[in-house]
């Protein structure tokens, strides 16, 4: 495995554990109202969920090169047009469509554990996200790769909750992000279109007929 698949691994973990969404909205709501401590209980509890999407991905998009280049191909299309309507969409976000955590959450841990099991958008935003940054080093993914691309997804992901976890106890976070939520999503959605980019760049080309 070259450096460069390995970081390109890592940092999907990162950026999709950090990446402001339902379970980051979560958790800035319990750090506010019931501090650092219940935070990390939900986010510990979340972790779980984030391991199996993220697995669940990297299983599809091995098994998608192994199987032939065409359709890890598609996979990268699909991926890279479902980032670009999730950032078209992050983009034409208005006032007051934040998903915040409503009310106290007695155990945060078995909570964050449902919560990060049963999120619709995991499996396609993971796929999603790890196609968007490994496809262009896709000629060397082996189905042996296997367990030290999660193990490295896991460290990312992990990263990233520890840097939630530094910060949801403070309670003008939560005001800070409350205030600017909107930019904070329409940031995330120029970042999803520029990974929806990348991705088709790279899936685009083995599609096209060959001359």
């Amino acid at each position: 495995m070259t450096f460069s698949l390995l970081f390109a691994v890592l940092a999907s973990g990162f950026i999709y554990g950090i990446t402001p969404g339902p379970g980051v909205l979560a958790v800035l709501g319990i750090g506010a109202s019931r501090g650092r401590k219940a935070g990390a209980g939900f986010l510990c509890g979340h972790l779980l969920g984030d391991v199996l999407w993220c697995s669940t991905a990297l299983v599809a998009i091995v098994g998608a090169r192994q199987i032939g280049s065409s359709v890890f191909d598609i996979l990268g299309l699909l991926s890279g047009l479902y980032l670009f309507w999730l950032g078209l969409r992050a983009l034409r976000s208005r006032p007051g469509n934040g998903q915040g955590e409503q009310g106290p959450v007695r155990q945060p841990f078995w909570h964050g554990i449902v919560f990060g099991l049963t999120n619709p958008k995991a499996y396609p935003v993971a796929v999603a996200t790890f196609t968007a940054l490994i496809s262009s080093r896709a000629e060397t993914l082996e189905w042996s790769m296997l367990p030290a691309l999660i193990a490295l997804s896991f460290v990312g992901g992990l990263l990233a909750y520890v840097i939630l976890i530094a910060i949801v106890g403070a309670r003008h976070v939560r005001t800070l992000y409350t205030r600017y939520e909107l930019w904070i999503t329409r940031a995330c959605g120029v970042m999803f279109i520029g990974f929806a980019v990348n991705a088709l760049m790279h899936a685009l080309p083995g599609l096209m007929p060959q001359r």
